[in-house]
């Protein structure tokens, strides 16, 4: 696979669950996140260059959940090595100034967990 990504990029060390804004439906679970996009597992592939609104939590520095919503494009997916799951490599493409920021500063609060 060729390196595309412009950000460096922080595991998620707990399950951060993910869901479709619009539909309210489960959409995965954050591998990885950047302040660029992320890496979700899903159960099912994400539709080719599709674009998605996605809702999150965050923990803050005191560790209270920070509600995220951000829209973004699908970037590729492939089979992950658990049958029955997807890796979705998703692009953020609008992130308002409010939720760049609770996305930055859990990425600056997890240095440890960078990859």
């Amino acid at each position: 696979m060729v390196e595309h990504r412009r950000a460096p990029r922080r595991r998620a060390e707990d399950v951060i669950q993910v869901t479709n804004a619009i539909t309210g439906d489960a959409a995965g679970r954050i591998c990885n996140l950047s302040i660029d996009g992320m890496m979700l597992v899903t159960e099912r592939p994400a539709r080719e260059d599709a674009l998605y609104q996605y809702s999150f939590q965050l923990p803050d520095e005191r560790g209270q959940p920070q509600q995220v919503e951000i829209g973004m494009h699908e970037q590729w997916t492939e089979p992950a090595t658990v049958p029955g799951q997807h890796w979705v490599g998703l692009r953020f493409i609008d992130l308002s100034p409010e939720d760049h920021a609770i996305v930055q500063g859990w990425l600056d609060r997890g240095r440890e967990h960078w990859e």
